[in-house]
């Protein structure tokens, strides 16, 4: 014979008229970060690091938005759809001001501004201190062609809610649209006229380490170029911090393919070093980006 005891529930317990809280799973895009090797370069945070875990909180807010678990989208033939970012815009960073076992929270926020574009904001915060914030604006895509990089279609996604009729990150967007028409007056205080510098650095992508697992070179990438320009032809001194960055984005290159870093023109500003550079395919000159960056010594 067994014998089986139920116990009594907490709330048994309890006088009338109260109940127990409930608690929720914590928001894993809400809990801060503890600051380790992975996440920091020489002398503060990565920024390498920095936008490839915005990217993957990008892609898990538009599952969030669509109503998805996993950010699994797919086209009405069944066909694999990414999220391409067109541009990302990096604003009052203080990247060089973090240090190991430092606590960074990123709150994040995504918005629809318009039918195949998605804009998110992610605020940067030690210890409540505003540190920086990153906007990124992207499109779905998929391929043409399988296995190919370079012929990609923009694809409209059901599921998400509509618009937001004055959309508040439609900015980064805007930008985008002006630099790659070719329609703006000068940013960044250069003018949009003139040939290049002359300062330039060709490298070849290495798969293992700028292709992302969607077999696109990774928009971080792009990035990591234009620092390893700066470094190896321009020539800049070490412990430069990203001030400000705005990345607009044309196209992608196959596993192979050779980058262009060309800079159409820098200058400095005090301690500020500020420059534009341009990607393009060494094969054939097709742009693949406009970067243009401000960079500065941390604090002290």
């Amino acid at each position: 014979m067994s014998l089986a005891f139920r116990l009594p529930s907490a709330a048994s317990f309890l006088p009338a008229g109260l109940s127990l809280p409930t608690f929720r799973a914590s928001d894993p895009l809400a809990e801060p970060i503890r600051l380790g090797m992975p996440h920091l370069a020489y002398g503060g945070l990565s920024e390498t690091w920095l936008l490839k875990e915005l990217g993957h909180r990008h892609w898990l807010l538009l599952a969030r938005g669509a109503g998805r678990e996993v950010p699994d989208f797919r086209d009405a033939d069944g066909a694999t759809v990414y999220a391409a970012f067109i541009a990302v815009q990096v604003t009052d960073a203080a990247l060089g001001a973090f240090r190991e076992h430092d606590s960074l929270v990123l709150r994040s926020r995504l918005e629809r501004i318009s039918r195949t574009q998605f804009a998110s904001r992610h605020e940067l915060l030690r210890d409540g201190i505003p540190m920086g914030r990153v906007e990124m604006t992207s499109v779905f895509v998929k391929r043409k062609e399988k296995g190919r990089n370079r012929a990609l279609a923009r694809v409209g996604l059901s599921g998400f809610s509509a618009p937001a009729a004055k959309p508040g990150l439609a900015g980064t967007a805007a930008l985008a649209a002006a630099i790659r028409a070719g329609g703006f007056a000068q940013h960044f205080g250069f003018a949009n006229a003139g040939g290049e510098s002359g300062i330039a650095l060709t490298v070849r992508p290495c798969p293992a380490q700028d292709f992302n697992g969607a077999d696109f070179l990774y928009f971080a990438s792009f990035q990591a170029f234009v620092d390893r320009a700066e470094w190896e032809a321009m020539e800049a001194p070490a412990g430069l911090f990203t001030v400000a960055r705005d990345m607009v984005f044309h196209s992608n290159v196959e596993i192979g393919d050779a980058v262009r870093i060309a800079v159409k023109a820098q200058r400095t500003q005090g301690d500020h070093l500020l420059h534009w550079c341009v990607l393009t395919r060494a094969a054939d000159g097709a742009r693949l980006a406009d970067i243009f960056t401000r960079r500065a010594p941390a604090p002290h």
